[in-house]
C-alpha cells in the first residue's frame, strides 16, 4: 500500500511474492508487471499550488486522496497487506485499510509508522517477521546501519553547514520526520526541520530569515527530473531569489522519490547525497543538480519579480 514497503520487500528478496502494488511503485523495474490496486484522485501533473489546494480540500471534506481497489485485492487473495499509519496524504491510511481487513478476515495487516530512521529499520524488521524471514530483516538492517556509520565517520569533525530541506515548492513545506536526522548524520544542521515532526507549511520569507548555507529542494513524489520540471514555480518568488544560498550556488534539486520521501533502504543513498553536498571532499557522489540563476532565467516568464 506504499512504495517504501514495495522497495523493502524487494530488498528482502521477496519480490516474487508481491501480488499487487500502488500507482506510485516504480522500483525495481520488475514491479511494473504487478497489478495496481491503489490510485490517486489528485492529478500530480498539475501545478504544485493546485495539488496542495486539492489535497487540503479533500482533507477538510473527509474524503480520501487515494482509491483502493478492494475487489481486485480480494481476487488476488494476499496473506499480508502492508499499509502505513503516518500520513493519509502521502499513502493509503488506516481508515481505508479497515474495510479491506473486514473483506479479507484471514489477511494479516502490517502497519508501518516510522518517523525516524530507527523507526524505518524497525519497520523493515516488522515486514520481514510478518513474511516469515526474520533473519533477512536482521541482515538488511545490519547492512544499512553499517553504511550509515560509514557516512558519519566520513564527515566527523567537519564544520556543520546550515541546511534547509524543502519538500514542496509552492507553497513551500519544510521536510520533516527522518530528513532532519539525515541532515545531522550528514554533517549539517537543519535550521527549520525537527526530527520526528511531520512536514509543515512555511513561506520563502521564513526560509530566507533562517539564512541557510544550503537549500535542498526535494518535492515529495517527484524524481530529480520531476523536481527540475517544477523549478519554474520559484522563478518569480522574490524571497527565493534573495536567498543567500541561491546567490552563492548552494541550492540543489534531489531525487525525493529515490532518496528522501520513501521510508525504505534508499534513504541511506539520500544520506550519502546530503553528505556529498555538504562536504564535497568526503568521498561520496551526490544524486543532485545545482540550481543556478541562469536556470531560473531560462524558465518561462522568469525575472519579472526579481
Amino acid at each position: 500500500m506504499l512504495p517504501g514497503a514495495t522497495e523493502i520487500l524487494w530488498a528482502l528478496d521477496l519480490g516474487a511474492h508481491v501480488v499487487a502494488v500502488t500507482h506510485e511503485c516504480d522500483t525495481p523495474e520488475e514491479v511494473q508487471s504487478r497489478p495496481r490496486v491503489v490510485h490517486t484522485v489528485v492529478d500530480p501533473t498539475r501545478p504544485s499550488r493546485e495539488v496542495d489546494r486539492r489535497v487540503r480540500e479533500l482533507a477538510r471534506e473527509g474524503r480520501p486522496v487515494f482509491l483502493v481497489d478492494v475487489d481486485l485485492i480480494r481476487q488476488l487473495r494476499p496473506d499480508v497487506v502492508i499499509s502505513q499509519a503516518v500520513c493519509e496524504v502521502c499513502a493509503v491510511g488506516p481508515t481505508q485499510v479497515l474495510p479491506l481487513a473486514e473483506a479479507l478476515p484471514d489477511v494479516r495487516v502490517v502497519r508501518l509508522a516510522a518517523t525516524s530512521l530507527e523507526g524505518v529499520w524497525e519497520d523493515v524488521q516488522r515486514i520481514a517477521d510478518a513474511c516469515g524471514v526474520p533473519e533477512r530483516g536482521r541482515d538488511l538492517v545490519g547492512r544499512l546501519r553499517t553504511r550509515i556509520q560509514a557516512v558519519s565517520e566520513a564527515v566527523a569533525g567537519r564544520p556543520r553547514a546550515r541546511v534547509a530541506c524543502v519538500e514542496w515548492l509552492d507553497p513551500p513545506y519544510v521536510a520533516g520526520h527522518w530528513v532532519p536526522e539525515m541532515v545531522s548524520l550528514a554533517g549539517g544542521t537543519d535550521v527549520l526541520g525537527e526530527p520526528g515532526r511531520p512536514s509543515w507549511r512555511t513561506t520563502w520569507d521564513r526560509v530566507a530569515q533562517a539564512d541557510p548555507d544550503v537549500v535542498v529542494l526535494m518535492p515529495c513524489g517527484f524524481s530529480l527530473q520531476g523536481a527540475w520540471e517544477r523549478l519554474p514555480e520559484v522563478a518569480n518568488e522574490p524571497s527565493f531569489l534573495r536567498l543567500r544560498a541561491f546567490r552563492q550556488g548552494g541550492v540543489y534539486l534531489v531525487d525525493a522519490n529515490a532518496q528522501f520521501s520513501r521510508p525504505g533502504p534508499r534513504l541511506v543513498d539520500g544520506l550519502r547525497t546530503l553528505a556529498a553536498l555538504l562536504h564535497p571532499d568526503c568521498g561520496f557522489a551526490p544524486t543532485a543538480r545545482r540550481v543556478t540563476p541562469q536556470d531560473l532565467l531560462a524558465t518561462p516568464g522568469a525575472g519579472r519579480n526579481a
